[in-house]
């Protein structure tokens, strides 16, 4: 017989220093404790969990790495294919390192159609690749296509951008200025923002504020709806099973029809009435 061969497949993580392992378990544990019983802590619940412990291991890192798939696999009793099918799954999860600062630029059809395209190809003669504060992305849509194109630097909204506008606000943050969206608060740092969305207080000035509105350009299909008397149909009343009440031509097909056997694959469908 002969020898066994060993394929080795990959690295295994570099765990967390006991520092950091300690301050992270700290924080996971309020996070786990929002979704599980403290009585079941090993609850089925606690996977719930999952997403606001991939932002805390990205806002240690700046990304979502190896060893933050352990640690996440760890504490909630998942494995390491479990979490890292939803890390790459979703698009906020970063695979790479990232900077200060994340410059996403929405390319989508709308946004490219209105000049997206071009601001990204602005920007990506503007940013180097080993630029020490921008990683510059693609984004996909996130629902500001009336204030298109949009870039966001760490999920904040800067709309109604040009490629002088994107290359200023890159400009700026390279500089240290401080930096304020379309929306919202100052920028903070990706990890800062990260710590964030894990679920954290955002102590920034104004962060939180009520009292917001829709801008114009969100409102204006409705103005224009209210100024022509346009109104939505009334819905049909429903039925006891929670369908429309059918008329009787149709009444009298469904009634035809509830005995016979669906159709085989191979055979034609009939049209609609009316088609």
């Amino acid at each position: 017989m002969s020898d066994p061969v060993f394929v080795r497949l990959g690295s295994r993580p570099t765990p967390y220093s006991d520092t950091v392992r300690a301050r992270l378990d700290h924080d996971a544990d309020r996070i786990v404790a929002r979704y599980s019983p403290p009585e079941q802590p090993d609850s089925q619940m606690a996977r719930s969990a999952l997403l606001p412990l991939l932002h805390l291991v990205q806002a240690e890192e700046g990304y979502v790495s190896p060893t933050g798939i352990g640690f996440c696999a760890d504490r909630l009793g998942l494995t390491g294919a479990e979490v890292a099918a939803v890390s790459t799954f979703y698009s906020m999860y970063r695979r790479e390192p990232t900077r200060d600062y994340l410059v996403g630029v929405c390319t989508n059809t709308l946004c490219a159609v209105m000049g997206g395209d071009a601001i990204y190809d602005a920007l990506r003669e503007h940013v180097s690749g080993d630029d020490a504060h921008i990683t510059l992305t693609h984004v996909e849509c996130n629902a500001a296509c009336d204030y298109a194109p949009v870039v966001m630097v760490n999920w904040e909204f800067f709309d109604n951008q040009t490629p002088e506008s994107a290359r200023s606000v890159v400009d700026a943050l390279r500089s240290g200025e401080e930096v304020v969206p379309t929306r919202g608060a100052s920028l903070c740092t990706f990890r800062e923002t990260e710590r964030i969305l894990a679920g954290f207080p955002d102590e920034r000035l104004g962060a939180v504020q009520a009292g917001g509105r829709p801008g114009d350009p969100t409102l204006a299909g409705l103005l224009v709806a209210r100024e022509q008397g346009m109104r939505a149909p009334e819905a049909a009343a429903p039925t006891d099973s929670g369908s429309a009440p059918l008329g009787s031509e149709d009444a009298a097909a469904s009634e035809s029809a509830k005995d016979k056997p669906a159709p085989a694959p191979t055979e034609s469908v009939p049209p609609e009435k009316g088609h």
